[in-house]
């Protein structure tokens, strides 16, 4: 309304969009896709010859080869196919298109996956067990079908390590009152950025595999790893080399999306599912669930598709494709760093190492009377400090009370998306207005 701000532009580190935030789309994934989109570009010789078969191969699979039909609802036979072989190089292990769902986005896929597993009344009620802090995904999903939250902590003095011991607080809580059937995981963590170690891992199929629970792994964040000496173990691999009984028994379904990793391409909603030991009959339902919503959009199957498979050596885009990868996942390793060090140095913020995915959650500390002023405006005491944050610097951030966080602790969740400058910037401001905040209200 004209009222003069003391900042120039509003700076939304709220949200995981790196488009939004100025990160270049891979020049590869864009072509293919465009090509598809307006087949009359293949005639235009600027593009390269890889990127055109690879648009006549993937138009020859739509029918009437055009990328404006519906496709199969659980997505295009050759892109399931792809997606398959994709998975079998990462894991070492056999993977079966039937078994992969594309959907729009891994949200979509998730929230399929958690109506399949939802039953029961009363006592009865299917106890769905999720990390806290959580991507709030999880807990909208659980209240809209009526399903019972069942909250884990996980160790922020540890950073954010998963611990069974609060998986079977959780759990043995959750029987009293429900039937807790499904474990949610997300790895690397949202908003919590932490990378688990293979041997949390195992120990989690263990616990699913005693306790009979369904698990649901949220790897959309697979390749987002920067940390020295973490690396990312998909959920798959480890269950199939822990071997028998645990290889043929445990229910799995995991999670991929193109939302994030280095291409970033949100806007595309495009994801999948892999399903793993699950029943037939309990599959042929999936089948018909999803068939519900006719099928996934096509544009963004075709984008998913080539990051499934990528450019190869010695193809003509090669070289640009693995370039323009690595920058930004060398961009984000740094920004992972310098988010940590800067946090770090000032009194009051602790933040714990961003090992992966794209977002700091740093704990700060909160005079009582921000307490009292935050009680008596109705707010949660983060949610006020970052209403006044946003209000005097422009820089949008989410308080942790949106995510759930330890009674008595406060956070607030923070991407690494802006551009380098900006994010020095935008730390720098953030924590010299946490210090006059904690001034102003001591």
């Amino acid at each position: 309304q004209g009222v003069p701000k003391p900042f120039t532009e509003v700076i939304k580190a709220n949200i995981g969009d790196a488009h939004a935030m100025g990160q270049k789309p891979i020049t590869f994934l864009r072509q293919v896709t465009a090509l598809c989109l307006y087949p009359e570009l293949l005639g235009n010789p600027s593009i390269p010859e890889d990127a055109k078969a690879r648009a006549r191969r993937l138009l020859a699979a739509c029918a009437g080869h055009s990328a404006g039909a519906y496709s199969a609802s659980p997505g295009i036979e050759l892109v399931r196919g792809d997606v398959a072989r994709f998975l079998q190089r990462r894991d070492g292990i056999t993977a079966n298109p039937q078994d992969i769902f594309l959907a729009t986005g891994a949200s979509d896929a998730i929230v399929s996956i958690l109506k399949l597993l939802v039953s029961g009344t009363g006592p009865s009620r299917t106890g769905v067990l999720i990390p806290i802090p959580q991507y709030p995904l999880y807990s909208a999903a659980i209240a809209e079908l009526s399903a019972v939250q069942l909250n884990y902590y996980l160790d922020e003095e540890k950073c954010w390590a998963l611990d069974v011991a609060e998986l079977r607080r959780a759990l043995a809580e959750g029987r009293s009152h429900c039937c807790p059937r499904v474990l949610c995981i997300i790895n690397p963590g949202n908003p919590t950025g932490q990378v688990q170690s293979r041997q949390c891992i195992e120990d989690v199929i263990k616990f699913a595999f005693e306790e009979k629970l369904f698990l649901m792994a949220d790897e959309v964040y697979q390749d987002n790893v920067y940390a020295e000496g973490s690396a990312f173990h998909s959920f798959k691999k480890v269950l199939f080399e822990m071997g028998p009984p645990y290889s043929e028994v445990v229910e799995l379904a995991s999670f991929h999306s193109v939302s994030k990793g280095f291409m970033g391409e949100c806007g595309f909603r495009s994801g999948f599912v892999e399903v793993v030991n699950m029943d037939p009959e309990v599959k042929q339902q999936l089948a018909k669930l999803v068939s519900v919503r006719l099928c996934p959009p096509v544009p963004g199957q075709i984008l998913l598709d080539v990051v499934v498979d990528p450019p190869q050596p010695g193809d003509p885009s090669y070289g640009q494709f693995m370039t323009e990868k690595q920058q930004v996942l060398s961009n984000l390793a740094h920004k992972a760093r310098l988010t940590q060090e800067i946090f770090n140095r000032t009194p009051g913020i602790r933040c714990n190492p961003v090992q992966g995915a794209m977002y700091s959650f740093p704990r700060i500390q909160l005079p009582p009377r921000a307490l009292a002023a935050a009680q008596a405006q109705g707010q949660a005491p983060d949610m006020f400090f970052c209403l006044k944050l946003l209000e005097e610097t422009g820089i949008c951030v989410v308080p942790g009370s949106g995510f759930g966080q330890r009674e008595g602790t406060f956070h607030f969740r923070m991407t690494i998306l802006p551009p380098t400058e900006k994010l020095q910037v935008l730390l720098e401001k953030l924590s010299s207005f946490y210090t006059k905040f904690v001034k102003e209200f001591s």
